[in-house]
């Protein structure tokens, strides 16, 4: 399958932004990057990526608000999102799918390997 599929990453740290962007870029994955929860709920709704990476500790709106937030919203509620968190208890990760997550990706992860599993994820979920 040759479909590119676009990401967007919400997560606050630029290190962390950087190294999955290069990767994901390498993978053939458009990406699109914010820093923090309310200028990732302005690219979710203007560029309606395949997928959204979310961290969870994020300056100012906290993840699992801006899980809410698009959830709520008709043009984002049907876009996946994987909680990529450092957050690791079952309780936060219960936390997190309640509020609608699709997947959790506990940090750290290995960014080589972030696409290939982004990729499957996405193929089972997108029939095309």
């Amino acid at each position: 399958m040759n479909r590119r599929f676009s990401v967007l990453l919400i997560e606050d740290e630029e290190h962390i932004r950087t190294i999955v962007e290069y990767n994901l870029g390498l993978d053939g994955f458009e990406v699109y990057l914010a820093e923090d929860g309310p200028t990732g709920l302005n690219i979710a709704t203007t560029k309606e990526p395949d997928v959204i990476l979310l961290d969870w500790m994020l300056p100012g709106m906290d993840g699992l608000k801006v899980l809410e937030k698009l959830k709520a919203d008709q043009r984002t509620k049907s876009i996946p999102v994987f909680m990529l968190t450092a957050k690791r208890m079952m309780n936060d990760v219960g936390k997190a799918l309640y509020a609608g997550a699709d997947d959790y990706i506990v940090k750290p992860f290995e960014a080589e390997e972030l696409g290939e599993v982004l990729r499957h994820k996405l193929e089972s979920i997108v029939k095309i």
